[in-house]
Formats: C-alpha cells, structure tokens, sequence
C-alpha cells in the first residue's frame, strides 16, 4: 500500500506538497568559527514541517562527507561546507543565499 501525504492526503507518487514547500523556502547557509579555530556550516530558514529536517541533514551530511546535527529547525555540518552545501540544496530545488 502506497505511503499517504499528511499534508493534501494524496499518494506519496503524487503528493506536490514537498516540491511547492521547497520553491518557497528560502535555505541560508552560513558558517561560524568555533573554539580550537573549528569551522561549522549552518543551514537555517527551513520551516516548513512538511520537509524532512532530519532527512534533508542526512542528505547534506553524505554529499559533504562531514559530520552534523539538527537542533530545532537549523543543521549544523562540521567545517566549511558552503559551495557543497549550497549545490545540494539547489538540485534538491531549495532557493539558496550564502553569507
């Protein structure tokens, strides 16, 4: 049995709700030093519930071959991600501001 959409109630095949939420995002990737001199590159501005935070992490986390969290809505990858992070977000078709 196909997996149903909680949000418009349609097959997963057929669901556009995660593809509209994407377009309207607008993901912001930033990166701040941290003690020792470590780099962490933090993605914010995700909100919308019907994106799978912890999915689009792990997703980030295996492209940039780093480590990271989620804490609340921001995910945070372990050095300087920023081209990478930015490239993975604009194929998975998220509008991207790097700062």
């Amino acid at each position: 049995m196909a997996a149903i959409c909680n949000v418009c109630g349609l097959p997963d095949e057929l669901c556009i709700c995660q593809e509209i939420a994407k377009e309207q995002q607008k993901a912001i990737i930033s990166t701040e030093r941290r003690r020792y001199g470590k780099f962490v590159t933090k993605v914010e501005g995700i909100d919308d519930a019907a994106i799978d935070i912890n999915q689009l992490a792990k997703t980030l986390k295996n492209k940039c071959a780093a480590g990271g969290t989620v804490k609340g809505r921001l995910i945070e990858l372990q050095g300087d991600h920023k081209k990478k992070a930015a490239e993975v977000l604009r194929d998975n078709g998220f509008n991207v501001e790097v700062r």
